[in-house]
C-alpha cells in the first residue's frame, strides 16, 4: 500500500513538472497572464506534490518511542503548507489580474499551441486526480487527497482559461485578466476546503459520525452494559479510537480480555482505517448477590475461597467461609491476610456483618498421584456400589477409581442420576455416602462424584 502511494506521488511530480514547463513557455510567448498565473499555480502545485511525495514516506513509518500514535500528522503538516501555496497563489494572480485591468490592453496572442496547451493540461489533471482520489481513498491519505484537489481544481481553472482565450480571440481583450481571477477564485475555493480538513485533523477534530458509527458496530458486543463514550482523533490516513465500557465486575480477567479482543475484530472489520483501544470500567450490578460481591472482594485480591455460607443469625447476617493461603506462612501472617480480608468485605457489604474465616493451606497446583492396587480398590467400588444402589434415582455406577496423593486418598466414580431430581437433593445424598466411606477409610481426602443426568 505504502509503494502505491508513493507511486502515485511520482506520477503527480512528473504530469506537474510537465505542465509547469508548457504553460510557463506558452505564457511567455503569447503574453496571456492566464497562461501565466497557470503556470505558476502549476510550479506551486509542482513544489505541493514533491512535499506529498516526503510527507508519504515519512506518515507511512510506523510507531515508535518519540511517536507512540505514528507519523501520520506529517501527511497533515504537508497539506497545510500545500494551502499557504495555494493562498500564495491567489494573491499573485489577483494583483496581477487587477493591474491588467486598470491599465491600457496587454497584447495577448491567441494561437493554436496556447489552446492546445490548455486541452492538453486539463486532460492530464482530471487523470491525476482521479488517480490520487481512488488511491487516497483506498489508503486514506490526506496529503494524496490534498494532491487530488490540486489538480481539480487545476482542471477547472484551466478551463476558465480557455474560456478566457477564445474571449480573447473575438475580440475581448480584458477576458484573459477575468480568466486570472477566475483562476484565482478556483484556487481560494480549493485553499479554503484544503485548509478546513487539514486544521481539523491538527487540532484532532473528530472525523464527522465517526464515534456514533463505533457504538453503533459495538452494540451488539455481549457482556458490555453501556458505551460511556468513544474518543477519535485522526493521525493521517489513521483514526486512533479510545472506547470506554462499562462492564460487571464480576467478570475474569480472561473473559475481559475476550471482550475487548471482539470490540477491536468488529471496528476493524467495518472501519479498517480505525486502530481501536478498549477502556473498561467495572461496575457493580444491581442483581448482585452477598456472595457475588464477597467473591470480587477475593478477586480484587488474589485470594482462593471456598465453602461461603451465608445466613441470618439473631444479631443480623453471618458468614463465613474457607480462605485458602500458603501452608508454609507463620499463623501469625495468615492472620494478617485474613483480617485485612474481613476488612475489605465490611467496606464493601457493611460493618455490622458477622464474619468468620477458616483459615487452610492453599493446595498445590497438581499433586503427585498413585493409583491404589486392585487388592485396596475393590472394597472400595463394593463399598461405593452397594451404597449408591439403596438411592432411588442413582442408577449405573461406573468408573471408580481411588489414588494415593501426599495428602491422602483421593476416590473418584460416575454415575447417572434421574434428570428430574433436584442438585441440592443428589449432592445431599453423594455427601452422605462420602462421609460413611470415610469413616471405613479415614485415610481419604477428596470424594469426587461426577453424575450426569439418565437419558
Amino acid at each position: 500500500m505504502s509503494n502505491e502511494k508513493e507511486n502515485v506521488a511520482l506520477g503527480s511530480i512528473a504530469a506537474s513538472a510537465l505542465m509547469t514547463i508548457g504553460k510557463l513557455i506558452v505564457g511567455i510567448l503569447t503574453g496571456s497572464l492566464g497562461l501565466i498565473s497557470e503556470g505558476v499555480h502549476s510550479l506551486l502545485d509542482l513544489a505541493a506534490t514533491i512535499m506529498t511525495y516526503f510527507a508519504i514516506r515519512i506518515g507511512d513509518k510506523p510507531a515508535d518511542e518519540n511517536h507512540p500514535y505514528g507519523h501520520g500528522k506529517v501527511e497533515s503538516v504537508a497539506a497545510l503548507a500545500e494551502t499557504g501555496l495555494l493562498f500564495l497563489t491567489s494573491g499573485w494572480v489577483i494583483f496581477e489580474a487587477v493591474k491588467r485591468l486598470f491599465k491600457p490592453e496587454v497584447k495577448v496572442d491567441v494561437t493554436w499551441w496556447s489552446i492546445g496547451v490548455i486541452v492538453l493540461s486539463i486532460g492530464i489533471d482530471l487523470w491525476r486526480a482521479a488517480e490520487l482520489t481512488r488511491v487516497a481513498k483506498k489508503t486514506n491519505s490526506q496529503a494524496l487527497a490534498a494532491d487530488a484537489l490540486h489538480f481539480s481544481s487545476d482542471a477547472l481553472s484551466s478551463g476558465v482559461v480557455l474560456v478566457g482565450l477564445v474571449c480573447v480571440a473575438l475580440g475581448w481583450a480584458k477576458g484573459d485578466a477575468f480568466a486570472s481571477l477566475g483562476v484565482a477564485a478556483f484556487v481560494c475555493l480549493a485553499g479554503w476546503r484544503l485548509g478546513r480538513q487539514t486544521i481539523n485533523s491538527l487540532i484532532d477534530t473528530a472525523p464527522e459520525g465517526a464515534s456514533d458509527r463505533i457504538k453503533a458496530i459495538i452494540a451488539d458486543v455481549p457482556a458490555i452494559l453501556h458505551v460511556n463514550h468513544v474518543k477519535v482523533r485522526p493521525a493521517g490516513s489513521v483514526a486512533y479510537a479510545t472506547i470506554d465500557i462499562a462492564v460487571s465486575r464480576s467478570l475474569s480477567q480472561e473473559r475481559l480480555a475476550k471482550i475487548r479482543g471482539e470490540i477491536t475484530k468488529s471496528v476493524q472489520a467495518q472501519m479498517p482505517e480505525v486502530e481501536a483501544m478498549v477502556v473498561a470500567h467495572p461496575i457493580a450490578l444491581d442483581t448482585e448477590t452477598l456472595h457475588d460481591r464477597i467473591m470480587v472482594v477475593a478477586a480484587n485480591h488474589q485470594l482462593s475461597v471456598h465453602h461461603i455460607t451465608i445466613h441470618q443469625s439473631p444479631r443480623g447476617l453471618s458468614v463465613s467461609l474457607n480462605l485458602e493461603v500458603d501452608g508454609q506462612l507463620a499463623m501469625s501472617e495468615a492472620h494478617e491476610i485474613a483480617d485485612h480480608f474481613e476488612r475489605h468485605i465490611c467496606n464493601e457489604v457493611g460493618e455490622e456483618i458477622e464474619i468468620e474465616t477458616h483459615i487452610e493451606p492453599l493446595i498445590p497446583s497438581t499433586l503427585d498421584g498413585t493409583d491404589i492396587g486392585a487388592g485396596n480398590l475393590a472394597p472400595l467400588q463394593d463399598f461405593i456400589e452397594t451404597s449408591l444402589s439403596r438411592i432411588e434415582f442413582v442408577k449405573d455406577v461406573h468408573d471408580i477409581r481411588a489414588r494415593s496423593t501426599g495428602k491422602g486418598l483421593i476416590v473418584l466414580f460416575h454415575c447417572h442420576v434421574d434428570p428430574d431430581v433436584s442438585v441440592s437433593i443428589v449432592h445431599q445424598k453423594l455427601d452422605e455416602m462420602e462421609v460413611e466411606l470415610k469413616k471405613q477409610w479415614p485415610e481419604t481426602w477428596r470424594v469426587f462424584g461426577h453424575t450426569e443426568p439418565l437419558i
